[in-house]
């Protein structure tokens, strides 16, 4: 047969795909990683996404393909890690000339404030982060997350409506 002429929507040939490259693909993304449990992962889900995908792909350049498909995934999951990182560090909080009451009532308040974000629904805290974290706008988050406009301001009307509840804002 051809070599252009596979396809890879065809099961024998998705497994020779599979076989050919995997172990490739693994050590291409090991070496970004060094974590052998994110690398299954994301080598999964490099080939979950090319099944889903065969109809698009070329068996000719299925090799980029597949780099592509893991380099991207990567690079997702250290963009959503670095959102993780800055939610988790906090805010900054500098040192000032106030009282210290209102240094205790200041930290009692941010606390208050990262246990109701903690407690937010995963769909609205994603979405309440990156408005007000990353400040990223509607339109850019539904992008992203692959979801209307609409989607997003539900979610983020139902996050701060949680958050009111959570803080007791009068």
């Amino acid at each position: 047969m051809i070599k252009g002429l596979k396809n890879i929507c065809n099961a024998n040939v998705f497994e020779e795909i599979f076989n050919n490259y995997a172990k490739d693909v693994k050590r291409f993304i090991f070496f970004k990683t060094k974590d052998t449990n994110l690398t299954e992962d994301i080598v999964q889900d490099t080939f979950v996404k090319l099944w889903e995908e065969c109809k698009n792909a070329s068996y000719d350049t299925i090799k980029n393909f597949l780099f592509t498909i893991a380099n991207n995934l990567f690079l997702n999951i250290v963009k959503h890690n670095k959102v993780i990182d800055k939610h988790q560090k906090g805010f900054v909080r500098e040192n000032s000339n106030e009282s210290p009451e209102f240094i205790f009532l200041e930290n009692e308040f941010y606390e208050k404030l990262e246990n109701a974000i903690a407690s937010l629904s995963e769909k609205q805290r994603e979405v309440f982060l990156m408005s007000r974290i990353e400040k990223k706008k509607y339109k850019e988050i539904a992008t992203q997350l692959n979801i209307s406009v609409k989607a997003v301001e539900k979610r983020m009307h139902a996050a701060l409506i949680a958050l009111k509840e959570k803080i007791e804002f009068i």
